[in-house]
């Protein structure tokens, strides 16, 4: 197996999200908020120079969560960002890099992300960020918020999205908008989750957890969802 991710499947995979928010956007369906977003990101990745990746952020890193999102995205190669992705799964550069939390001991074992577009990531921008969020079964992403605007596409998997203390669950094909700094969290249940996310507007300043046993606010949190 490669021990990395070759610039021409990361850009395969990029290209199949690009071509489904733009045909989400085609189809006039969303809100004027999440329209405005997508159209956003698209525009922002129309500069990104993607002739120039930096190797050094195509390493794999094989997160242990990649074995449960394995099976479950297997099971639907009818949709075309998770073909894009799924023979790719092991070597993409997972990380989890938030501290640690005693109230959630063993949590950077079941989650992760791949950014492939961003400040840190193999193709570089300062102004968006794309890339694959994969939480484990029976797992809760505490309350966070960054000041970026966030967009979540799930691709396979479900979880109950709670912002501002409304809580959803939301399947496979939902678009899911964050605007910049509202508090959000994911639970998922017995299937782990897959997610396509963007970030636009401060995509500089990390994230930060919020809660018990919570780093302390005004301290870097080193993740960028």
């Amino acid at each position: 197996m490669p021990a990395a991710l070759s610039p021409a499947a990361a850009l395969t995979a990029i290209d199949a999200i690009q071509q489904h928010f733009a045909w989400r956007l085609a189809q006039k369906r969303e809100t004027s908020a999440l329209a405005a977003e997508l159209a956003s990101v698209l525009s922002l990745l129309e500069d990104v120079d993607f002739a120039c990746p930096d190797a050094a952020h195509l390493h794999a890193t094989r997160h242990p969560v990649i074995t449960q999102i394995k099976g479950l995205a297997a099971a639907r190669t009818d949709n075309a960002i998770l073909a894009a992705f799924l023979p790719h799964l092991d070597v993409l550069p997972w990380r989890y890099s938030y501290d640690a939390r005693a109230d959630h001991p063993g949590l950077e074992t079941r989650m992760a992300w791949a950014e492939l577009v961003g400040p840190v990531a193999p193709f570089k921008s300062q102004r968006v960020c794309l890339g694959l969020t994969a939480i484990g079964a029976h797992t809760l992403y505490p309350a966070h918020t960054h000041p970026a605007v966030e967009t979540y596409l799930v691709l396979s998997g479900s979880a109950r999205w709670t912002m501002n203390e409304h809580a959803r669950t939301h399947p496979p094909g939902t678009l899911i908008l964050h605007p910049s700094n509202v508090v959000h969290a994911m639970q998922t249940d017995t299937s782990p989750l897959l997610a396509a996310y963007a970030w636009t507007g401060d995509v500089k300043t990390l994230s930060r957890y919020l809660g018990r046993d919570a780093p302390d606010a005004n301290a870097e949190v080193s993740s960028r969802l």
